[in-house]
This record gives C-alpha cells, sequence and structure tokens, in this order.
C-alpha cells in the first residue's frame, strides 16, 4: 500500500474515532429527536466501556495501527485515549471527574430520552384531561 494513501486512511481513522467517541459520550442527545437510535447508543456505549476496562481491543485502533504499520510506524503508544486525549486535551488528573461527567451526561441523556418518549406516546385524552 502506497504510504499517502496508508497516511491518508489512518488520518481518517483517527476523525472516525473521535466521532465515535463523541457518539459514545453524546449520542443519548441525538435519542431526544431519534428515540430508536438510543439502541444503537447503547451498543456503542457498553462497546466503549468494553474497551477501555477489559483487554478486548477496539477495532479501530487495530485499524490505525494498521495503517500505521505500511507507513513503517508502530503502534500507536498506550493506544488511542493515550495518545491522542490523555494529558494533550484531557489531564490525567481530571480523568476520575471526566468519568463521572460522563455518567452524569448519560444518566441525563437517557432520561429526557425516556421522558421525551414517553410524552409524544401518552394518551391524548388524559392530556386534555389535565390541561383543562
Amino acid at each position: 500500500m502506497n504510504e499517502s494513501v496508508a497516511h491518508f486512511l489512518a488520518d481518517l481513522t483517527v476523525a472516525v474515532h473521535i466521532l465515535a467517541l463523541l457518539f459514545i459520550g453524546l449520542g443519548g442527545f441525538l435519542a431526544w429527536r431519534w428515540p430508536k437510535l438510543v439502541f444503537v447508543h447503547v451498543f456503542f456505549a457498553v462497546w466503549g466501556v468494553l474497551v477501555n476496562v477489559t483487554p478486548v481491543p477496539c477495532p479501530l485502533t487495530a485499524a490505525e495501527n494498521f495503517f500505521r504499520h505500511q507507513e513503517g510506524l508502530g503502534d500507536l503508544p498506550g493506544g488511542f485515549n493515550a495518545y491522542y486525549l490523555y494529558d494533550t486535551v484531557i489531564p490525567r488528573s481530571l480523568l476520575p471527574v471526566v468519568v463521572v461527567v460522563a455518567l452524569g451526561l448519560l444518566v441525563f441523556s437517557y432520561v429526557g430520552a425516556y421522558q421525551r418518549w414517553r410524552h409524544r406516546h401518552e394518551d391524548p385524552a388524559a392530556h386534555r384531561v389535565r390541561l383543562g
């Protein structure tokens, strides 16, 4: 594989990885508008937890490592999060705070998605009685 093609594909993999992380963190809010998306988000969230707390490898990190090897580079030192995020975007000392905030956002987004879903599926007659 041409090194410039491998470099482009490695960069593209990084971009997809960042989008996946954003979806894991904030995708529950998209379910406020598109409720069925919550099922996709649950899959991504569980996958995100698995690859961060178990030895299960992330396929996006594996793909980036493959393209890096095509460029003559080695694996990402420490993995995606350690290489791109920790001490660059997020200080390691704040990781416990980030985890708590992320879990809070997740719970808030799911409660909001449920409330919006429930409101959409409420009996219209019961709604009129309450208003009236």
